[in-house]
């Protein structure tokens, strides 16, 4: 999975790919079938992982603004390297688009459940007084999808730990009620 985070699809050889894994090229065939199918096993068990943190962090806050600031943060890694990587899903969109129906069959699969609770602590947020009740949460919920897309794509870019944070807090202090 390393391997494809950092390098997507394309750039990673088989010979990479063996060499991370430990095993003989023969083997990866054998288990795989090929390096496509790797790939995408890579990034079902990659997205698995990620939503269920997302969901973990915006929902573990009594407060539904601090469930999506948390949310928010908790995508920037403190590591400088590890945050440099960004995401491996938001990756997959850069390397292929809507062309791959498979690949883009996960992403669906994977953002599903995470705007459906995006759209719930809004409303929630909404209904106690935290988050503008004049937003549309569906559109608020697609607002901060962006944004988590924006803040990985600009942490691959290079965008220090601090710059990430204040961009994070911005889009959260968008959706505060006044």
């Amino acid at each position: 999975m390393r391997v494809f985070w950092a390098r997507g699809f394309a750039a990673a050889s088989t010979d990479d790919l063996v060499q991370a894994m430990g095993i003989g090229r023969q083997s990866l065939y054998n288990a795989f079938g090929d390096k496509r199918r790797l790939y995408l096993e890579a990034l079902e068990a990659y997205q698995q992982g990620t939503v269920g943190g997302h969901l973990q962090r915006l929902g573990a806050p009594a407060s539904p603004l601090a469930g999506l600031r948390d949310l928010l943060l908790g995508l920037i890694a403190e590591d400088d390297g590890l945050r440099g990587l960004g995401c491996m899903g938001v990756g997959s969109v850069g390397e292929f688009g809507a062309s791959d129906p498979d690949v883009a069959a996960l992403r669906a699969k994977a953002a599903a459940p995470l705007r459906a609770r995006l759209v719930e602590r809004i409303r929630e947020g909404q209904a106690g007084g935290e988050i503008d009740p004049k937003i549309d949460a569906g559109d608020a919920a697609d607002f901060i999808a962006m944004t988590m897309t924006g803040l990985q794509l600009a942490a691959r870019g290079g965008a220090g730990l601090e710059d990430l944070r204040r961009m994070a807090a911005f889009a959260i202090d968008r959706l505060t009620a006044r």
